[in-house]
């Protein structure tokens, strides 16, 4: 399949999880993957596999969302327009679950880190990519949304605010922009089995829930949009 040959595709926490099966699942169908993610050896793992298969060539950008700055954002920026000159989607992917505490009691440093990893560095790779997006034909982006602990459950604290605030983010960047090509959607995929729900729920086993294979066709499907 090549239904999305002759695209360059980016996603954010590439190396593991939905991140992992949905960059998997985009090189079968013709992209080109741009892997980006804290761990440099699963994104190679990642990397490795996309080539065994057959898939194009992808990037491999190792990098800390808790820690990049403005200026690795437009090194990013230079390196994709350089090597591709447009960019077509964009998956914001990666997360940070925090603590499961009390707000009374929660670490601001803590939140604050959540909200650099779950709202802030979506925004900055957002504003940073949105021109070399603008340059395509048709580009797509694609937030991924957490509903359930969004409504503000006891102590999901930080996670359960930015990923609220995400999904205003995405909303608001969708009505500012709907009439250009770039597309904006937001996308729950359910209860699923990641390392991050792991660390919520650390005595669910395997079986009880979807895994990240299961959800790839909901992903799949907003970036043929």
């Amino acid at each position: 399949m090549n239904n999305l040959k002759d695209q360059v595709i980016l996603v954010t926490g590439a190396g593991d999880g939905i991140g992992k099966a949905v960059s998997l699942a985009l090189a079968k169908q013709g992209a080109t993957l741009i892997l980006l993610g804290r761990t440099a050896r699963k994104l190679e793992a990642v990397y490795d596999l996309i080539e065994s298969a057959g898939g194009a060539q992808p990037v491999i950008i190792p990098l800390d969302l808790k820690q990049a700055t403005p200026i690795q954002y437009n090194e990013i920026k230079d390196q994709i327009e350089a090597t591709f000159g447009q960019l077509h989607g964009l998956l914001h992917n990666a997360a940070r679950l925090g603590s499961l505490t009390p707000v009374e009691h929660y670490p601001v440093l803590q939140w604050a880190e959540v909200f650099g990893i779950n709202l802030i560095a979506p925004l900055l790779l957002t504003q940073t990519l949105l021109p070399l997006l603008k340059k395509a034909p048709r580009a797509n982006i694609v937030f991924t949304e957490d509903t359930p602990t969004a409504q503000g459950k006891a102590y999901w604290g930080a996670y359960a605010a930015s990923k609220a605030a995400l999904s205003c983010l995405a909303n608001t960047l969708k009505d500012e922009i709907n009439h250009t090509s770039v597309n904006v959607h937001t996308i729950y995929p359910g209860i699923t089995h990641t390392h991050l729900r792991a660390q919520a729920f650390p005595g669910e086993t395997l079986g009880m829930h979807q895994m990240p294979d299961d959800v790839v066709e909901k992903y799949i499907s907003l970036f043929h949009q």
